[in-house]
């Protein structure tokens, strides 16, 4: 009996988990600037960022959040905050050295798994658009007569399907094919996704 409100969640997801946004530009970043397993628990963290969202509308903390307007602006600002520091350190990216007379780039920067996985987490958790689209699908969705326990459910699948969907993102950006089109030029292209996530912080406090 659940299976039309499911499917209905399943598409609605679909369509703004496909859509450009600050979860899409940090996992290309990472895929292009430190490879593929960098991305992949970029994207876990994006993932279990949505178990956060689904928690806290299953208890009415998102709705009171949305009610209030202060505290509300005060996460609207945190979050810009945040997405315009790491928009910021991205437009900065410089070109790679090179060593002595020939081409070859030296060794490619990393990035710890935690602070792959808490990048991913803290952008998605930050959200407010995300905030707001979970509160569109719990409040305005799903049935109030639904059980918690199939709420849940659908939450796991959610976050199932965002992780699923920006791991398979990165595995294709990570493949050789790919990497090598732009890797002479990565940090271009690194400077472009740092300045989408600076356009995207203004955008949230400097609604268009």
């Amino acid at each position: 009996m659940y299976w039309i409100e499911f499917l209905t969640i399943a598409g609605v997801h679909l369509l703004a988990v496909a859509s450009p946004g600050p979860d899409f530009a940090v996992v290309v970043k990472h895929s292009v600037q430190y490879g593929r397993r960098a991305a992949i628990i970029t994207s876990i963290g994006v993932g279990f960022a949505i178990l956060l969202h689904v928690i806290y509308s299953l208890l009415g903390l998102g709705l009171m959040l949305k009610t209030s307007p202060i505290v509300f602006q005060i996460f609207i600002y945190a979050a810009a905050g945040y997405l315009f520091y790491l928009g910021w350190t991205s437009v900065r990216s410089k070109a790679p050295k090179k060593q002595g007379q020939n081409s070859e780039m030296v060794k490619q920067p990393n990035i710890s798994d935690s602070k792959a996985f808490g990048i991913g987490f803290l952008t998605n958790g930050l959200n407010p658009k995300a905030t707001l689209f979970f509160l569109t699908l719990f409040v305005g969705i799903v049935s109030i007569e639904t059980p918690n326990e199939i709420k849940a459910l659908y939450g796991l699948y959610l976050a199932v399907a965002t992780g699923v969907w920006f791991c398979t993102l990165s595995f294709f950006l990570s493949t050789s094919k790919v990497r090598n089109l732009i890797t002479s030029k990565g940090y271009w292209f690194d400077r472009f996704m740092g300045a989408v996530l600076i356009l995207l912080a203004i955008e949230l406090v400097i609604p268009v």
